[in-house]
């Protein structure tokens, strides 16, 4: 696996590499990782596996014309080899007038902080297995369990290295630490299973191995027997591990490709109340230890924390540099990028801020209800926020958690959902987007 200095070089020596070649411009991203992975299935190792990789992405403008190739060889053959194609790529693409490196006077300048997110700990594989078994061992002691899916353990470093023509040259890398397990209950067609997994940038903010391993025993016995409900309108809660998808939606919408292809639900929403007041949902790249923590974006933009949306209110788009240059706006410093392709634009670590009442109360008025523990499928379309997704979880009867329901789909226009949701005060970050608990009244429920 390559050091940060190691990758910043590659990425440095290969612009400079086509800039040589005739590139006019050129960028390129540098990542390297390693791994450890071990699972483990009713009380024995099933596999472990060691992986290391070294992936190099370019990127070469000709005028207005542009070109992106990769490769995971990086010897000077195989890199002279790549600038070679790419430029003489780049001279037959099709023009683009707005595809461009980012500003000069706009990239970031170092040193960069890394957010706390390198714990700097090497675990052996021994470790990893005795933490997927002690996870699997206690999912398995739940009363109810009738079979195992299996547990793991893992850890992973990673690192990535940007540089551009125009001068920027960064480095940024982070750790990673889970545990997961995932078992059965019930035979034949009673059987239900449910998960529960940790992962986290530092070993000592992993939950223990024995209590992820409890979650998914006691979430599966729950599950245990389902019904289906009526058909009808019904008020849906949204429990915080799927909750969080709503603020993917959200996210996606506002993304400046969706907008200048006019392909958002949101478009003309700019400046106005999109949520209830008092909502806000934020984007925060400098969060400590947070999984998608950065100091700079895939262009060699600086971040910043951003409110987008302020007290109900949508502030601004997330774009990355030729979408910005299509809407006529700067670009926000969210541009994220792989080895293959141009960039694009996304968040980082993104959350609903906490509502002020609890999940108790949130419910308690909730005559007949639906609580959403686990979403199916795809069916949101982004150009007019239409929503229908398959769901199971928990029948709400008066106020209170009831049995287990499943294969119901609920409905609705994210629109109106998003105008009229109800967060809860338990936001905890656990994920990359968190969400709190959310209710959302007057959907539809599609199920016998």
């Amino acid at each position: 696996m390559l050091t940060p200095e190691q990758a910043l070089d590659h990425a440095t020596d290969i612009v400079a590499r086509a800039t040589r070649a005739g590139a006019d411009a050129a960028d390129s991203v540098v990542v390297s990782s390693g791994s450890t992975e071990v699972s483990v299935r009713l009380g024995k190792v099933e596999d472990i596996q060691r992986s290391e990789s070294g992936d190099l992405g370019l990127r070469v403008f000709v005028g207005s014309r542009s070109a992106s190739a990769s490769t995971s060889d990086l010897s000077p053959a195989a890199i002279a080899a790549l600038v070679e194609r790419t430029v003489a790529m780049a001279r037959l693409a099709p023009e683009d007038p707005f595809a461009a490196l980012a500003p000069a006077e706009r990239l970031a300048t170092g040193p960069f902080d890394d957010f706390d997110g390198n714990d700097g700990i090497e675990i052996e594989p021994d470790a990893l297995k005795l933490r997927a078994l002690e996870a699997e061992d206690a999912a398995r002691a739940v009363e109810g369990v009738t079979n195992s899916e299996g547990g793991g353990a893992s850890h992973g470093t990673g690192i990535t290295a940007i540089a551009t023509s125009t001068g920027f040259g960064g480095a940024r890398g982070g750790s990673s630490h889970s545990v997961s397990a995932s078992v059965l209950v019930g035979e034949g067609a009673r059987m239900q299973r449910d998960y529960y997994s940790h992962s986290t940038r530092h070993l000592d903010d992993l939950d223990a191995a024995s209590a992820i391993g409890a979650e998914a025993g006691r979430r599966a016995v729950a599950r245990l027997d389902p019904v289906r409900l009526k058909s009808g309108a019904m008020t849906v809660v949204f429990a915080p591990r799927v909750a969080n998808s709503l603020l993917g939606h959200f996210a996606g919408a506002i993304t400046g490709a969706a907008i200048a292809r006019k392909t958002s639900f949101l478009i003309d929403r700019l400046g106005e109340a999109v949520f209830a007041p008092g909502i806000s949902i934020v984007d925060d790249p400098w969060r400590a230890r947070g999984m998608r923590s950065r100091a700079f974006d895939g262009e060699g933009l600086a971040t910043k924390p951003a409110a987008l949306i302020d007290n109900g209110v949508l502030t601004g788009w997330i774009a990355d540099v030729a979408a910005a240059r299509q809407l006529g706006i700067a670009p926000t410093g969210h541009a994220w990028r792989g080895v293959s392709g141009a960039p694009g634009a996304g968040t980082s670590n993104l959350h609903m801020a906490a509502g002020n009442v609890s999940p108790t109360a949130l419910i308690a008025d909730i005559a007949d209800g639906f609580y959403v523990t686990e979403l199916i499928g795809m069916g949101v379309n982004g150009l007019t926020g239409d929503y229908s997704r398959g769901a199971s979880g928990f029948r709400i009867v008066d106020g209170e958690i009831a049995g287990p329901v499943a294969e119901v789909t609920i409905a609705g226009n994210l629109k109106d959902m998003f105008a009229t949701l109800i967060p809860a005060d338990d936001l905890v970050f656990r994920y990359t987007t968190n969400a709190p608990t959310i209710r959302i009244d007057g959907m539809t429920l599609a199920g016998e």
